[in-house]
């Protein structure tokens, strides 16, 4: 980290004014009427515990280190705040918030696109995997407000020409934990050095790791810690199982998370790239089909569900090579799990099901294939065919390579 100013320790949060029982809406945590409308219009009824107490410190102009379990409505926590004081003195390139993964950054761009779609709010993604060029054209409409991972964004501040930080009002590091156990420690010092000292700085974290306490001496002035848990816990809606199966009758991992979003899917197979951040809403179940060697990211895995106090379940399998890991996870959220009750005559049932739906599904797929290659031999001897305009189209948008001969 950049050698940071001497800043005091954090100071804890005071009770807030309004207790969290009276609460009504998020007019009474200082939040402007049209982001208020457009609270409602995103079924936020009222503000979460975590947004009780950054909200109003944040609007004070605070720096603030947020630290809460996961799926506590962070994102609400920081981004009201930020586009509060953007109504209040609009300017382009307003805030950056850093995250440490694509998926969480489209969904915070989401959140923010939105909250400010009735105040004209734009906002940029910059992340890895996404041609570079397109992000460019982006950032040269000046953004108000810059969703990142480090990676990226010092690509840009270092070869996009005109492109800089340097009237920025808002930094906020989400995930902070997670983005320096990845080792972005050397790209946030960068980003640290190019950007205004004056400025307000929020950090949110699900855990106060050592790291995390460098980057708050080195980023933060005079911050006030809000921490709405302090242990590790699940939420009491949560109902949790486990399952032992034998590793070799493991099978492969299934996943897509727009079919969540669509609300096709209910049921998350849940591996480490679900394990934070992503807030999936209609999650019924959890399945850990791999146990996570890190006991914490169980908490972050299995509150995919259960979130905004709604009930959910969710179930770990556990091989013969995984009991010492399971035991470190009932250690840590301080319950024993039970076992979840299966029917072997059913169970043996679906599996000659499944067994026959994979058999079916292959030959299938075969048919096809071979019905494709039919057409594409059928019809390639005229190239004036109306079909054959149809597959050429299809081929290298439209161009085939000539047949020798021509």
């Amino acid at each position: 980290m950049a050698a940071p100013e001497e800043h005091d320790s954090p100071t804890e949060a005071p009770q807030p004014a309004v207790q969290e029982e009276e609460t009504k809406t998020f007019k009474d945590l200082g939040v402007t009427d049209v982001l208020c409308e457009a609270c409602d219009q995103l079924g936020w009824t009222k503000p979460t515990k975590i947004q009780i107490e950054a909200i109003p410190l944040a609007l004070q102009g605070r720096d603030i280190i947020g630290l809460a379990e996961t799926g506590s409505g962070k994102t609400g926590a920081f981004a009201l705040p930020i586009l509060n004081a953007l109504l209040e003195t609009p300017q382009r390139l307003f805030a950056l918030v850093l995250t440490p993964t694509r998926e969480l950054a489209f969904q915070i761009s989401e959140q923010f696109e939105a909250l400010g779609s009735s105040i004209g709010v734009q906002s940029a993604v910059i992340v890895g995997g996404i041609d570079s060029m397109s992000q460019s054209l982006a950032l040269a409409k000046k953004p108000h407000v810059i969703i990142a991972t480090p990676g990226r964004l010092i690509d840009h501040l270092e070869n996009t020409k005109g492109f800089n930080l340097r009237a920025l009002k808002y930094l906020v590091m989400d995930e902070a934990d997670r983005i320096l156990n990845m080792d972005f420690e050397t790209e946030v010092d960068k980003i640290l050095k190019v950007i205004p000292r004056d400025r307000k700085t929020f950090l949110f974290s699900a855990t106060m790791t050592k790291k995390v306490q460098k980057l708050q001496r080195a980023a933060l002035k005079n911050p006030v810690k809000c921490a709405v848990s302090s242990k590790y816990q699940t939420v009491e809606k949560l109902q949790q199982y486990y399952l032992f199966i034998p590793s070799k009758f493991k099978s492969k991992r299934l996943g897509s998370l727009n079919k969540f979003k669509a609300k096709a899917r209910s049921i998350l197979l849940a591996t480490d790239v679900a394990s934070r951040g992503l807030d999936i809403p209609h999650v019924d179940v959890v399945v850990n089909f791999d146990i996570p060697t890190h006991s914490k990211d169980y908490i972050h895995r299995v509150g995919r569900t259960a979130r905004a106090g709604r009930s959910g379940k969710a179930i770990t399998f556990v091989t013969q090579y995984d009991v010492e890991l399971f035991q470190r996870i009932e250690h840590l959220i301080g319950k024993k799990l039970p076992v979840f009750p299966t029917q072997d005559d059913e169970v043996m049932m679906l599996t000659e099901r499944v067994t026959e739906a994979q058999r079916f599904a292959r030959m299938e797929l075969r048919e096809h294939g071979e019905k494709k290659k039919r057409v594409r031999e059928d019809t390639g001897d005229n190239d004036d065919m109306e079909g054959a305009m149809g597959v050429r189209n299809k081929v290298a948008g439209g161009k085939m390579k000539k047949r020798k001969g021509r």
